[in-house]
């Protein structure tokens, strides 16, 4: 598997997504997100290095489902899947015939995608501004209150009207990945194994089984 797309899932999923009223992005994640339990939609991942350079694009799926439930599926050019159930965060490396387990602990909770699934809690966690419009969106930067758990420097979402379009990361060394995502389904009715995971027979498992 590409080394960037790990670096990419690290960081935003974690190692895995109201306060003041304010204007602008405030008001539509909050409207994104009333009433939500879950979602399902398509993203493009790009990954630059700390000098803007494009080192990696990527495209697949996403489902969510609160509270700390998700799949995320990456398609093309190298396949990956990361499932979290609960409990355990999943990772299988095809090309690699490999799966990494680990505990699902603080560092979900401390992903920005907990922005959608707890928002409530979204000031307990990061410094919130409005950043703004720009590319057509309206944005909300969010910055960790605490650097412990953290597996990024500051993030920030974007908003056309109440549906989250864009989410870009940096790290700590200035790397950034930039998620574009589209055909959003609110609140689909998911099978119940699309958030459990079984290792396939052969496969080297790796890590807190």
């Amino acid at each position: 598997m590409n080394p960037m797309i790990r670096w990419g899932t690290g960081l935003l999923l974690g190692a895995f997504v109201a306060g003041s009223a304010l204007a602008g992005a405030r008001d539509d994640l909050s409207q994104f997100t009333k009433g939500l339990t879950g979602l399902d939609g398509t993203f493009t991942q790009e990954v630059y290095d700390a000098g803007g350079k494009l080192k990696e694009t990527s495209t697949g799926q996403v489902q969510l489902s609160v509270p700390h439930l998700f799949r995320w599926e990456y398609v093309k050019p190298y396949p990956q899947l990361i499932v979290a159930d609960g409990n355990k965060v999943w990772i299988f490396d095809p090309d690699l015939e490999q799966v990494t387990v680990r505990n699902q602990g603080a560092e979900e909770q401390s992903s920005p995608l907990s922005a959608l699934f707890e928002p409530a809690k979204l000031d307990q966690r990061f410094v919130v501004k409005e950043a703004g419009k720009a590319d057509g969106l309206d944005w909300l930067s969010l910055a960790p209150k605490t650097d412990e758990e953290a597996s990024f420097r500051t993030a920030r979402l974007g908003f056309a009207g109440a549906k989250l379009m864009r989410m870009e990361v940096e790290d700590a060394v200035g790397q950034r990945t930039r998620i574009e995502f589209a055909q959003w389904k609110r609140n689909p009715d998911f099978a119940a194994s699309t958030f459990r995971y079984t290792p396939p027979k052969g496969v080297d498992v790796i890590g807190e089984g």
